[in-house]
């Protein structure tokens, strides 16, 4: 490149002395460039193209080992799937909202997910504005080798919930999730909650829940739930963290069925 510019400079000079027609290498140099500048134009259209590709098809798929991405969808066919879920709902179940609802949202999640935590505030939007016509049901999905203390979170939440407060620790343990966990934390959350500590301890050290929390997680495999969120709209799976204009789309037209 260095040699190419400075022939380019000497036939620059060149042309200011005489005439292209009487200096034969000045004439050959024009032709070259012409050739390198157009190899640059099209160099650069393919490494565009390139970047453009690799782009649609991240976007294609939201997981990336094993955490479900963002997908930007505008349109949610672009997100969800037929699903054959196969999902009974009962008294043991968390669910938040109408229990008698007609839109019931079953969410396979992992405490430790950011993807999830992103999903949060669609999750609760939709239960304000659709007030007694959705209800959420929370399954638990730890993603343990990306996520070493989301099975753990999940188990504590469930210690939380024997007294009654699981929601109030879920809220909790979303909100503090950019602090990273640790057992002292999910301790701390206990008392802010005015829980009784003892018994909260003695559960989450004995791993009293831990049975269910694995028995969410083969649930969720059965139902083909490889990554967080993973959302179950009557019967439609929804993947990631995805827009409120999105999921509104699916549950509208379930409505108008």
């Amino acid at each position: 490149m260095e040699e190419q510019t400075k022939d380019n400079l000497t036939a620059n000079q060149s042309s200011k002395n005489q005439e292209p027609s009487q200096n034969p290498q000045a004439n050959n140099l024009i032709p070259l460039s012409i050739i390198l500048a157009g190899m640059i134009i099209a160099l650069s259209i393919y490494f565009v193209n390139q970047k453009n590709n690799q782009t649609v098809n991240s976007g294609a798929n939201p997981y990336v080992g094993g955490v479900a991405y963002n997908n930007q969808a505008n349109n949610s066919e672009a997100s969800q799937k037929e699903s054959l879920a196969n999902i009974t709902v009962s008294s043991n179940d968390h669910i938040r909202g109408n229990k008698d609802a007609k839109i019931t949202m079953i969410e396979f999640s992992d405490f430790q997910c950011p993807f999830c935590k992103r999903m949060k505030p669609t999750i609760d939007r939709l239960l304000n504005e659709y007030s007694n016509q959705i209800r959420l049901v929370y399954k638990h999905f730890p993603l343990d080798s990306i996520h070493p203390f989301a099975r753990k979170a999940a188990e504590a939440s469930e210690c939380a919930g024997e007294q009654g407060k699981f929601w109030e620790y879920h809220d909790a343990l979303f909100a503090i999730q950019d602090q990273g966990f640790s057992l002292e934390r999910f301790r701390q959350i206990a008392t802010d909650l005015k829980l009784n500590t003892d018994q909260f301890n003695d559960c989450l050290n004995s791993g009293k829940y831990a049975n269910k929390v694995e028995e969410d997680y083969q649930l969720g495999i059965k139902n083909q739930v490889n990554g967080t969120p993973t959302t179950f709209i009557n019967g439609i799976r929804v993947e990631g963290a995805q827009p409120f204009e999105s999921v509104k789309l699916v549950i509208d037209q379930l409505l108008a069925k």
